[in-house]
């Protein structure tokens, strides 16, 4: 996923000596994923303390754990980052499919290719990525053409996430090739449709909302959860690009490392309550793979075609996979975006 909304985190954070108790459960997750109302209720059913520390991406995450940190239970990998985790030993397998509960989950989301029936993680969320931007600067937008003609065709500027396989993902799909091709030649492609927008980019970054809002940018690439910055400021708008976008999906995974596997094994048969999971959802502006959840999110959410995508909206978007070795090659396409002039 890829970064996720951030700035409330630390009003749920609570206090370290908490944490050190035996009755505690330390997430890590990304900046301002869940709701704090949920951590709030799993104290109070639980009596179990959380603390919340958050990161900006997949990588970053990754590479805390791998550089030895410890202390924390559970984290919220996107799906093609749960397979690789599983694959480095760093993941507990959990059981968590054996719950009575489990059967709220929509099979359509047991995407793990190393986890296919959820031994290891819960599916936890989901949405798209794709372009908010001011119509009032704009006009009307459809897609990635649209997006990149913005600052030629008003002054408006425009940024892009600080993502690679996001950004790279943007290459792939107006090429027409798979957002997780191992072939060089088409990473490259992708690298080089980027590289021929670049001028137009004024910065690779996950402040959109902020800067959307203060009229620092016309328009930027980013998550469908920006949404709940503007439910009143109807000329702020998001789309999903006509030509094609992505969507995410994180799990809720128990680290091997993990202290508390038991307290975070009760978080997750938690999380799998449709209220819970509809609460999450009332405050994230996802979806949910919590099907009788569904039903109990807002209306405002429930009938919102770009959270709720339909059939036709849901064949033009991809997910990313673990792309093994080929890894490297867009490593090296990123780090040319990023330092070409």
């Amino acid at each position: 996923m890829t970064t996720r909304i951030m700035g409330l985190a630390a009003a749920v954070s609570m206090t370290a000596s908490l944490a050190s108790a035996e009755g505690s459960l330390a997430l890590y997750n990304w900046g301002d994923y869940i709701n704090p109302e949920v951590l709030t209720k799993f104290t109070e059913e639980t009596g179990i303390a959380v603390t919340l520390d958050t990161y900006s991406s997949n990588e970053e995450m990754l590479a805390k754990i791998q550089a030895g940190a410890t202390g924390y239970d559970i984290v919220f990998p996107s799906v093609h980052m749960n397979d690789i985790m599983i694959k480095l030993g760093l993941l507990e397998k959990t059981g968590i499919n054996e719950s009575p509960d489990f059967k709220n989950i929509d099979p359509a989301f047991l995407r793990s290719k190393e986890d296919p029936n959820s031994e290891y993680c819960l599916p936890y969320a989901w949405g798209t990525v794709g372009i908010f931007y001011n119509e009032a600067i704009t006009g009307p937008i459809t897609g990635w053409a649209d997006f990149f003609a913005i600052p030629e065709r008003t002054g408006g500027k425009i940024t892009l996430l600080d993502d690679m396989r996001e950004v790279l993902a943007i290459g792939h799909i107006m090429n027409g090739t798979s957002v997780n091709s191992t072939d060089p030649a088409e990473v490259q492609a992708a690298a080089d449709y980027i590289l021929a927008h670049k001028a137009a980019v004024s910065a690779f970054t996950y402040e959109v909302p902020p800067m959307l809002a203060s009229g620092d940018i016309a328009a930027g690439q980013f998550f469908v959860g920006g949404n709940v910055f503007f439910t009143e400021t109807p000329n702020i708008k998001y789309i999903i690009p006509a030509e094609g976008g992505t969507m995410y999906q994180e799990n809720i995974c128990v680290l091997a490392s993990a202290p508390h596997k038991e307290n975070a094994r009760k978080f997750m048969e938690f999380y799998l309550k449709p209220e819970i999971a509809a609460l999450n959802v009332a405050q994230q502006f996802n979806g949910t793979p919590n099907i009788p959840a569904n039903e109990l999110t807002p209306d405002i959410i429930k009938s919102n075609p770009n959270i709720n995508v339909g059939p036709d909206t849901m064949a033009r978007l991809q997910i990313f996979e673990d792309v093994g070795a080929a890894l490297k090659l867009y490593d090296r396409a990123w780090n040319t975006i990023r330092t070409a002039q």
